[in-house]
């Protein structure tokens, strides 16, 4: 469910770097007995995974929704963090990823859900890996009144309707408060996919998930 939003959100964390300089550090857990391929940039991940702040608060949880997250491995969907530390993994290993801000959500955090300057750690297992590109065109999605350009409104919307379930079910404690502080979120992005300030993302601009042909 949160696939597009957390697609959406690393485009605020990409320019959201403090100046800490710390590494990430990736520690593999479990091997499998088979690795016969690993993961490369460009590939089709389906993860598993828990996050968790330095106090141990957890964030976000594939497991709790009993749904894997599946993205494309170093295009800019996901936080640095990601892209960095889940490159030559099998499927069926498990890491953990200790990931700083700088290669997070930097100095401004994630609305309630990550603050600012916050190291992140990551359990991750490695569900599959594919070789075709996403087949989403995220702004197509947002871009309601088909105008080629992206307004808050229009973010603001798309971001509450893929929080919220579709099938009615109950929100996570964790997806509530994204709702509480999704027009923070919706600044953050604008403020790093606007690059002329009017007001509005363009094609041009919009740097998530899209297809060349409008």
């Amino acid at each position: 469910m949160l696939r597009c939003v957390l697609a959406v959100l690393a485009l605020a964390g990409t320019t959201l770097a403090g100046s800490e300089v710390t590494e990430l550090k990736v520690d593999v857990v479990s091997l499998p007995e088979e690795c016969t391929v690993k993961s490369k940039h460009g590939d089709m991940l389906t993860m598993h995974y828990t996050g968790t702040l330095d106090d141990g608060h957890k964030f976000d949880s594939s497991y709790d929704r009993e749904q894997p997250f599946t993205f494309q491995i170093g295009v800019g969907q996901v936080i640095k963090g990601w892209d960095q530390g889940l490159l030559d993994m099998c499927v069926g290993e498990k890491r953990k990823l200790t990931i700083p801000s700088s290669l997070g959500y930097g100095e401004r955090g994630a609305g309630n859900v990550i603050p600012p300057h916050a190291t992140l750690h990551f359990d991750v297992e490695l569900i599959n890996i594919g070789d075709s590109p996403p087949t989403t065109n995220v702004f197509k999605e947002i871009d309601a009144d088909k105008d080629n350009m992206l307004s808050r409104e229009e973010v603001s919307d798309y971001l509450k309707k893929q929080m919220v379930p579709s099938d009615g079910g109950e929100i996570s404690e964790d997806v509530k408060q994204m709702l509480e502080s999704h027009d923070k979120l919706v600044e953050e992005i604008f403020q790093h996919e606007d690059k002329d300030k009017n007001g509005f993302i363009s094609h041009e601009e919009f740097s998530g998930p899209k297809h060349d042909e409008l």
